[in-house]
């Protein structure tokens, strides 16, 4: 733990935003400890938020007792702990076996400062208080700029998926125009979100296209785009496996996008050498009808659980598969699992097209630190294909990438 101990003797300070323990090694009350630092009679402190899943238990801490207590929770406890500062990102994973592996990241631009006061307001990327006209004309917030009480929950999940917009910006070139395709964009509350955000806000040069198969939902986002004067977004009615409506894309947006929509969208990304994908996966059901094993059959024959598994498989392979297209990929979690189950978001930068290491670089022949880092092993596809032949899996994004199976409705 030593080099947990050097982590934490650099994040803890005023300058940490937040700092989150998940992933229990047992079951315990405790399923999730938030950090975040406060002023306390003119000390810095540090207050630990502990839930159980129903509500919130809170304790205050030094720095050294915080510290003793971070190790403690993470030999005992947990499994990860993931955290965040005005000016570096890290995380740390521990094994079965108590290997610790630890990750920075060192942000090209930094952050706004926390507040620290024990009351504070959280900030976010879209403030309350300032309307903004989008999100009055949808319902979210008030013409006064006040957040709709039943509407919350989505004035949050939008400001979180800025937060990951605003962190792949450092990859985006600024030479010329940018193009962006939200793939399954729905009532599109966050493709209005990264348009206002990233052009209205951050000043880049980009146009953003939505795509659905909805005709009503894509007649209306092009009224609201037109209403605001949003000149470089677009809304068309559309299946993703047949668009080729541009050469050039940089970043692939696609949110709940069902089933194997969601492959057919991160194939047309791979396709395109897109800088960025996000991509939130919905209702997993491919791999739920193919995977079979005797050694894990008393597992499977529970169908809640087999489902869950398999959701989880199809989102690993599918990090895998981008990483081996020469993406750096990131598993995260989206939202807290309290607003929806689903919550894991996938994140992939091209390796080597930007500003944005996604882990710190390494020193030259530290091959642990590339590996960290998400470069492709040499055995990258032999791993792949070994799992998928274990549980009898046949991924349709496997199929597109390396077969070059021709393209079919998707069904977004």
């Amino acid at each position: 733990m030593d080099e947990f101990r050097d982590l934490l003797e650099e994040l803890l300070n005023g300058e940490l935003l937040q700092m989150v323990f998940s992933g229990q090694k047992q079951r315990r009350e405790v399923t999730k400890i938030r950090v975040r630092p406060l002023m306390v009679k003119g000390t810095l402190m540090f207050q630990a938020a502990f839930w159980d899943g129903k509500k919130e238990k809170h304790r205050n801490y030094g720095k050294v007792e915080l510290t003793e207590a971070a190790v403690d929770w993470m030999e005992q406890d947990f499994k990860q702990m993931q955290a965040d500062t005005v000016s570096v990102s890290a995380s740390v994973l521990v094994s079965k076996k108590g290997k610790v592996t630890v990750k920075k990241r060192y942000l090209a631009q930094r952050r706004a400062a926390p507040q620290l006061s024990h009351n504070r307001r959280k900030h976010y990327i879209l403030e309350e208080g300032k309307p903004v006209p989008f999100l009055v004309e949808l319902g979210v917030m008030t013409p006064e700029g006040r957040v709709v009480n039943s509407r919350y929950d989505k004035f949050r999940q939008i400001n979180r998926f800025l937060e990951f917009i605003e962190d792949i910006c450092p990859c985006l070139p600024r030479n010329r125009e940018l193009t962006m395709i939200d793939f399954g964009c729905g009532k599109s509350y966050l493709t209005f979100a990264m348009y206002y955000y990233l052009r209205e806000l951050r000043g880049l040069d980009l146009r953003i296209i939505g795509l659905d198969l909805k005709e009503d939902v894509i007649n209306h986002c092009n009224a609201l785009a037109r209403k605001f004067g949003y000149e470089k977004l677009q809304f068309l009615a559309g299946d993703i496996a047949d668009y080729e409506g541009v050469e050039q894309v940089d970043l692939v947006v696609t949110l709940h996008a069902c089933d194997t929509a969601t492959d057919y969208a991160l194939a047309k990304a791979v396709a395109w050498n897109a800088r960025a994908i996000l991509s939130v996966p919905c209702c997993q059901h491919e791999l739920n009808g193919q995977i079979e094993n005797e050694i894990l059959q008393p597992v499977l024959r529970y169908g809640l659980l087999k489902e869950r598994i398999a959701a989880l498989v199809t989102d690993g392979l599918r990090a895998s598969m981008l990483e081996q297209q020469g993406y750096e990929v990131q598993v995260l979690e989206f939202i807290d699992m309290e607003h929806t189950p689903k919550n894991i978001l996938i994140r992939a930068v091209k390796r080597g097209g930007g500003k944005y290491p996604l882990i710190r670089p390494a020193a030259a022949g530290d091959k642990s630190q590339e590996a960290a880092a998400g470069a492709p092993e040499k055995n990258g596809d032999e791993e792949l294909e070994r799992c998928m032949e274990f549980l009898k899996a046949d991924p349709t994004l496997y199929r597109l990438l390396k077969r070059g199976e021709p393209p079919r409705k998707s069904g977004i």
